[in-house]
């Protein structure tokens, strides 16, 4: 089975979220470094600019009533109240002169803020 066949595979199993394959790589070689699980773990709080901002942790694994997607064998995970605010978006990392950053592209989001890591709905 080829890279895009098992990331599409995936992507149907949850039809929720996506992660990039750059987003991975990124993931992957964090997780390396820290020996801990290629787990990613996106969440919503309140705050920021535009009243939600985005926060992003490497997890031990999923718990019971996450949303679960999966690239190139590195896992996104969401809670279930999160899911609610963020499902359909795409997670990248993305390299800039300004910087490197993780990047959720969100098509629940109405508005955003110039760095990227909050938004409205």
């Amino acid at each position: 089975m080829t890279q895009t066949q098992t990331q599409t595979q995936t992507q149907t199993q949850t039809q929720t979220l996506t992660l990039t394959p750059a987003a991975a790589k990124r993931v992957a070689l964090i997780a390396e470094k820290q020996t801990k699980p290629a787990i990613l773990r996106l969440s919503v709080e309140g705050g920021g600019c535009s009243g939600f901002q985005y926060k992003f942790d490497l997890a031990e694994g999923a718990d019971g009533d996450d949303s679960v997607s999966e690239t190139d064998g590195v896992k996104l995970v969401v809670d279930p109240v999160s899911l609610d605010l963020v499902e359909g978006s795409v997670v990248d990392f993305v390299e800039s002169l300004g910087g490197a950053a993780f990047r959720v592209e969100n098509p629940n989001a109405a508005a955003g803020c110039g760095c990227g890591s909050s938004f409205g709905i």
